[in-house]
């Protein structure tokens, strides 16, 4: 029963945040008029902003991949989070169509998945660097 329960506490620590992270984007995207809730996003291009939004929810993606147990899913975490994080951009496209006073726009699909891709790249960067202290293994 233990093993189970610390199953668990791995799979909310990993995917805890990306489920968080997309209820968000889900949420501004229920909003007409998100710029009300978010003022500084006028400041920025559309397509930047959903570059950003969805490079965050790449990193999160690739990080909770690279975090499971199944050695598949690891060795492919970069392809399945970019994969992920496009597939929930094209669910936020055909949301957006139905909220009144905004539109749904393949070109920001196509920010999304970049932005994605950018987050799985930065966080396998991060994930991926050594501390300065430690000391490299040694073969006998």
């Amino acid at each position: 029963m233990e093993h189970r329960g610390n199953d668990m506490k791995c799979l909310l620590r990993s995917w805890g945040p990306v489920c968080a992270y997309a209820a968000l984007i889900f949420y501004m995207s229920s909003q007409s008029h998100p710029e009300e809730q978010v003022p500084f996003v006028t400041h920025f291009s559309d397509k930047v902003l959903h570059a950003v939004e969805y490079a965050v929810l790449g990193a999160l993606c690739y990080r909770a991949f690279h975090a499971t147990p199944r050695e598949g899913w690891r060795r492919q975490a970069m392809l399945l989070a970019i994969v992920f994080t496009s597939l929930y951009g094209v669910s936020d496209e055909i949301h957006q169509a139905f909220v009144p006073f905004r539109e749904s726009s393949w070109l920001d699909w196509v920010a999304d998945t970049i932005g994605g891709a950018i987050g799985a790249g930065v966080m396998h960067r991060v994930l991926s660097l050594r501390p300065m202290n430690s000391v490299p293994e040694t073969s006998p």
